[in-house]
């Protein structure tokens, strides 16, 4: 998601584009203020932009940049920097105005960029066929702060070669496992830290989001988890542990193995293990997770998007590179690029990679990963609570689910 478009602009073609395009940086700041006036010079129109991107992504920002450039004749430079970098450098170097006008990046980056006061709100022209859950990950305290363009979330694997069909609800697929006599009905990895994030799907479909949400998809710091919702989910969870399902013995290294190894015709995970289980020569499918609880199963979502740096003195040049972003035809490009799952929803309903597509289909439901300060409370009781449950720690899983709310909320 991080990299460069290279233009110069054609002073009608800019102001056009300025004109019906949106603003980005907060109309009071010097920096717009400045950039408004200048706007009305060819000179000012024809600037520059800076965005950084990782270098997963630079070959594909290049590209994008010059359909980008063609477009507008704004001029975009691209500057990689590490994955493990790009956040912290951005972090240290924006508020001394080094940084960049953009950058790339995931969305649960939000809340930290925004309370750093790190990055503007925008306001894009038109949202195009953006899905609605990709842009309320963006979404945060009521202001957009990015502009999302691919998905990444888990679903159920599907080994063909043991079972070719797949039921409607996760008990009926825990008794076709049972019955093909697999070692495992089913695999979801949990390790001895737990693993909420893998068993999120199956919580969701009880009705029992860990955060309660707005009217635009953004989180309030509200428990969704807490009551009768979520405690029949802890009450599940103990099924899972007695079906061989779930158990703290199977972290991600050796769910991976079991599956390769023919263990068990299913398994919840991501995009990230699919090419080994296709170059080890496996017949697979990649599905929705059937319902446990009776609503729909909703994976966590992470998304990439583009930030406007709040420190940039280019906000209405800006914000017309994050409205190009918007449209079908960038997010096409950068999905024929590099082949991640768009968060353009005519653009995923023509993916023609089965597995890829499957994702998609089993994301449309998706959650965004919460971006809140409240979140960081939360992680370590519920991995704890979990295992706690599962290896039967926990002797009553509802008390173990209620002590662990109370917890949470402590934290906060």
């Amino acid at each position: 998601m991080r990299k460069s478009i290279v233009t110069m602009l054609a002073a009608g073609v800019a102001l056009s584009l300025a004109a019906c395009g949106s603003t980005g940086a907060p109309a009071t700041t010097p920096a717009t203020a400045s950039t408004a006036a200048a706007a009305t010079t060819p000179a000012a129109a024809a600037g520059n932009l800076t965005i950084w991107v990782d270098e997963t992504r630079i070959d594909d920002f290049k590209a994008l940049g010059e359909d980008f450039v063609s477009a507008s004749g704004v001029a975009l430079d691209v500057v990689q920097k590490p994955t493990a970098d790009i956040k912290t450098d951005f972090v240290a170097q924006a508020p001394t105005g080094e940084g960049p006008d953009l950058i790339v990046g995931a969305h649960d980056w939000t809340g930290e960029l925004v309370s750093n006061g790190l990055i503007s709100p925008i306001e894009l022209g038109d949202k195009g066929k953006l899905a609605d859950n990709t842009v309320a990950a963006f979404q945060y305290d009521g202001a957009l702060y990015g502009v999302p363009y691919a998905v990444e979330n888990i679903a159920l694997v599907r080994n063909n070669k043991i079972v070719q069909d797949t039921p409607d609800t996760f008990d009926a697929l825990i008794e076709q496992g049972k019955g093909a006599g697999a070692e495992f009905p089913a695999i979801i990895q949990v390790g001895d830290g737990g693993d909420a994030y893998h068993m999120y799907p199956i919580q969701t479909s009880f009705g029992a989001p860990v955060f309660k949400s707005n009217a635009d998809g953004s989180y309030t710091n509200e428990l969704g988890m807490e009551g009768a919702e979520g405690e029949a989910f802890a009450t599940y969870l103990k099924k899972l542990a007695d079906e061989k399902v779930a158990s703290v013995s199977m972290g991600g290294d050796q769910a991976k193995q079991a599956f390769l190894d023919g263990k068990s015709p299913y398994m919840i995970t991501g995009p990230w293990n699919t090419a080994a289980f296709t170059e080890a020569g496996m017949d697979i499918s990649v599905l929705a997770v059937p319902s446990a609880g009776g609503q729909p199963s909703a994976p966590f979502l992470g998304v990439q998007g583009v930030y406007l740096s709040s420190k940039s003195e280019n906000g209405i040049l800006a914000n017309q590179f994050l409205d190009y972003m918007a449209t079908t035809e960038a997010q096409q490009k950068l999905f024929d690029l590099g082949g991640r799952v768009p968060a353009d929803t005519s653009v995923a309903e023509g993916i023609t990679d089965e597995l890829l597509a499957g994702f998609a289909e089993a994301g449309k439901n998706g959650q965004p990963m919460p971006s809140i300060p409240e979140m960081g409370a939360v992680w370590s009781h519920w991995g704890n609570t979990e295992v706690s449950i599962i290896n039967g720690q926990a002797a009553d899983p509802v008390a173990a689910w209620k002590t662990m709310v109370e917890n949470i909320k402590a934290g906060f």
